[in-house]
Parts: structure tokens; C-alpha cells; sequence
């Protein structure tokens, strides 16, 4: 008796789309070179404080939520703004808002909360290898 299991009762698998590696760079270049930076505190939480008067744009877009299974990033910052005074910067996750975990939100519901609230104080962290693999959604 044959114990293998039939070709057409394996379960389908998608894998995700194949991502090239960053290009080498000799040893000797890489002290100087952005790629490798060594700063690891750069990627640490931090949290963000930002005020809200009614009626106000929040000065940063945000994409992603629970659909794309990567959180909420920080897409834009709008120069000068206090989101950019406050330290946002393109590409930092948001991890939660007002105590609101947003590592597995509905990007609608995340925008909700934004929009809505009139003191924000988000816990952040940068985060640019998830951020790029999102796609754009709007927050003003």
C-alpha cells in the first residue's frame, strides 16, 4: 500500500513576492555608507504628543491597517507642521494612539481615532522595511 498523499491534496501556499536583497558593499565602505548605520536607538518606541484644535489637519497621512497584515505607518509629514516638530517622520509605525493598540487596526478605525481626537499621544518606532511594502491610504 502507497502511504504518499496525492499530489492534488496538498493545501495551496502563497508566498510573498520575492524581495531583492540590498546590493553588497565591501566592509571598508559600509562605516560611512547610510545602508549601514549602527545607530540602533533610531528604531526604539518613542512616543509623540501632538494638540488638535477642532477643525485642524494633523500634518502627517498615514497607510496600511489590518488588511495588509504590516500596521500602521506614517506615510507623509507635512513640513513644519507640529506632527514634524513633534519628531514624525515618513516610515515610523504606529504601534498605538491614546493607549488604542494599532498593530492590527482597520485603517478606517485608525483614521476614526485620529481624526477624532483632540490630544494625541502616539507610541511610535521607525520601521522602514515593513513601510515600504504598503500601500497608500490618506489621513489629514
Amino acid at each position: 500500500m502507497d502511504s504518499r498523499i496525492p499530489y492534488d491534496d496538498y493545501p495551496v501556499v502563497f508566498l510573498p513576492a520575492y524581495e531583492n536583497p540590498p546590493a553588497w558593499i565591501p566592509p571598508h565602505e559600509r562605516v560611512y555608507h547610510p545602508d549601514y548605520n549602527n545607530e540602533l536607538t533610531q528604531f526604539l518606541p518613542r512616543i509623540v504628543t501632538l494638540k488638535k484644535p477642532p477643525g485642524a489637519k494633523l500634518g502627517f497621512n498615514i497607510r496600511g491597517g489590518k488588511a495588509s497584515q504590516l500596521g500602521i505607518f506614517i506615510s507623509k509629514v507635512i513640513p513644519d507642521s507640529d506632527a514634524h516638530r513633534a519628531g514624525l517622520q515618513e516610515g515610523d509605525q504606529v504601534l498605538a494612539v491614546n493607549d488604542v493598540d494599532f498593530q492590527d487596526i482597520e485603517h478606517s478605525k485608525a483614521v476614526e481615532i485620529l481624526k477624532t481626537a483632540r490630544e494625541i499621544s502616539m507610541r511610535v518606532r521607525f520601521f522602514p522595511y515593513n513601510y515600504h511594502r504598503q500601500k497608500e491610504r490618506t489621513v489629514h
